[in-house]
C-alpha cells in the first residue's frame, strides 16, 4: 500500500496497515472486534425471552395443577438463560475470554471428519423415516448401532446388541414407567 496517498499506515515494524483498520477510521462494529461471544450472549437472551414467552402464554390454572404447574420449570430456565446472558456479556464487555483447548487431545488444525457428519446425519435421518412404520425399538436401535459405527466401533457383534438392549430399555421405560406413548412396531407385537 501506498503511505503517501493516504491509503494505509505504516505501524512499528515498518509494515503498512490497510486504511480500513487504521485508527482513525473507525466502524460502528469495531469495537465489537474480539467479542465474538457476544453472539453466544445474543442467542442466550433470544431463546430465553421465547422460553419465558412460550412458559407465560400457557394456559392453566393454579386451581388444576396447584402451585407447581406445567409453567415453572420453563419460567425458571427461561429466567436462568436471562441471567447466563447478562452476566456473560458483563464479562465479555469487561474483557473477558473464554480458555482456548487445552487440555483435550484434539487437533484443531486438523480438517473436519466430513465422513463421519455424514453417515450420522444419514443414521439419524433413517431413524426419523423408520420410527413410526417399525417402531421405536427397531429404530432406536439402527440409531445406536449406526452411530457407534460412524464413531468408529467396528465389534458386529457386541454392537448390535447393546443397541437393541438399550433401545428396548429405553423404550420400555418411556412407554410403561413414564406414560410416554411411543410406536412399538411390529416387533413390539411379538414380545
Amino acid at each position: 500500500m501506498n503511505t503517501e496517498t493516504g491509503t494505509g499506515t505504516p505501524d512499528e515494524t515498518g509494515t503498512t496497515t490497510p486504511a480500513s483498520a487504521a485508527p482513525g477510521r473507525r466502524g460502528p462494529l469495531s469495537r465489537l472486534r474480539g467479542h465474538s461471544e457476544l453472539g453466544v450472549c445474543a442467542l442466550l437472551l433470544a431463546v430465553g425471552v421465547l422460553v419465558l414467552t412460550d412458559a407465560l402464554t400457557m394456559e392453566g390454572s393454579f386451581v388444576q395443577r396447584g402451585p407447581v404447574g406445567p409453567r415453572t420449570v420453563p419460567i425458571v430456565v427461561g429466567c436462568a438463560l436471562l441471567v447466563v446472558a447478562v452476566v456473560l456479556a458483563a464479562d465479555v464487555l469487561r474483557g473477558g475470554r473464554g480458555e482456548a483447548e487445552s487440555g483435550e487431545d484434539v487437533d484443531l488444525d486438523a480438517p473436519a471428519d466430513w465422513r463421519t457428519v455424514a453417515l450420522l446425519a444419514g443414521v439419524f435421518l433413517a431413524c426419523a423415516l423408520l420410527f413410526v412404520p417399525l417402531g421405536f425399538p427397531a429404530a432406536g436401535a439402527l440409531l445406536f448401532w449406526g452411530s457407534a459405527y460412524a464413531l468408529g466401533s467396528r465389534n458386529t457383534t457386541r454392537d448390535p446388541l447393546i443397541a437393541a438392549v438399550l433401545s428396548v430399555v429405553t423404550f420400555l421405560v418411556f412407554d410403561t414407567l413414564l406414560g410416554v406413548p411411543l410406536p412399538g412396531g411390529p416387533l413390539m407385537e411379538v414380545l
